[in-house]
């Protein structure tokens, strides 16, 4: 029988996330972990690299709350809102008081693949015609070996730390995510320890009967960790949709430095964890965020057609 790595929220922040770690906490518009981020807000880890493809409002919540010394990051704002506006003081403050890394999009997945297969970089061409090799330095040109000109290159981003939200996990930490994907795969196996955090704990047999849906084994995965609602307010397929509200909502706030402290001081430092939290968020606005049915047939993986 394969060994449980169930904890709690508290537990697998205490014991997997240390002050000064690279953490990512990825997840492309959909299944972001904030249940992970508050909580390491909660516990007041400090001088953490947070990297991520697109910041969305977690980070901009964790370097209000100054868990962070520095960025590493592509394209950064609140998705359909505007921008990150306690991220955006940091960065302007005279001194700055947060250190910026920036790549573009294909830059940061390139960055991932290189460190999940380990390799010294990762050659791409979408640098050509743009000043990001000029902003950041650590985007280099090189010769093809093969004769075919110049390319650049990054260098492989290997978190001390990646934390995950998926729709379902066994016990052993074999995961399961459908729907929209961001470099879940690639920051997990590039990571030195992994948290995965999930809607439903499900039996090993449930993972074997649907092998397809495995983006993640369990034998790089370090705690499963149970939380239902904890990608809130970002969303689940199948489980909620996106909070729009919350993304509205949070652009007012992040502008006025005391008005986050508030919002902090209620949301995350004043509830036990995210139970109390969905509580304090209600079951009427829990329930706008359920999904309708959208059937799409049957699956036999024995015949194709």
């Amino acid at each position: 029988m394969s060994t449980s790595k169930l904890a709690s929220m508290a537990d697998a922040v205490r014991d997997i996330v240390r002050d000064g770690d690279t953490v990512a906490i990825e997840g492309f518009t959909h299944l972001i972990s904030f249940a992970a981020g508050h909580e390491i807000i909660r516990q007041g880890k400090r001088d953490l690299t947070l990297a991520r493809m697109t910041p969305d409002l977690i980070y901009d919540q964790m370097i209000a709350a100054g868990v962070a010394r520095k960025l590493v990051f592509s394209w950064l704002g609140n998705p359909g809102v505007g921008g990150l506006n306690a991220i955006r003081r940091r960065i302007e403050a005279k001194p700055a008081q947060l250190e910026i890394e920036e790549y573009s999009h294909f830059g940061m997945v390139a960055r991932y693949t290189a460190g999940a297969a380990r390799l010294p970089f990762f050659p791409l061409r979408s640098y050509f015609e743009t000043d990001l090799p000029k902003a950041n330095p650590l985007i280099r040109e090189i010769e093809s070996p093969y004769g075919d000109g110049t390319v650049y290159a990054v260098p492989p981003l290997r978190p001390d730390v990646t934390i995950i939200h998926a729709q379902r996990a066994s016990a052993a930490g074999d995961t399961q995510v459908w729907g929209l994907l961001g470099c879940q795969k690639e920051a997990a196996f590039a990571a030195e320890r992994v948290i995965v955090v999930v809607e439903e704990v499900v039996d090993e047999a449930v993972i074997r009967a649907d092998p397809n849906r495995t983006i993640i084994p369990g034998l790089i995965v370090d705690a499963v960790v149970h939380e239902p609602l904890g990608a809130h307010p970002s969303y689940v397929q199948g489980a909620y949709d996106r909070d729009n509200r919350f993304y509205l909502d949070w652009d007012p706030i992040s502008r006025d430095e005391d008005a986050t402290r508030v919002w902090l001081r209620d949301w995350v430092y004043g509830v036990s964890g995210r139970a109390e939290y969905i509580a304090k968020l209600g079951p009427d606005r829990v329930a706008t965020l359920t999904p309708g049915p959208a059937p799409s047939g049957s699956v036999d993986y024995g015949d194709y057609r």
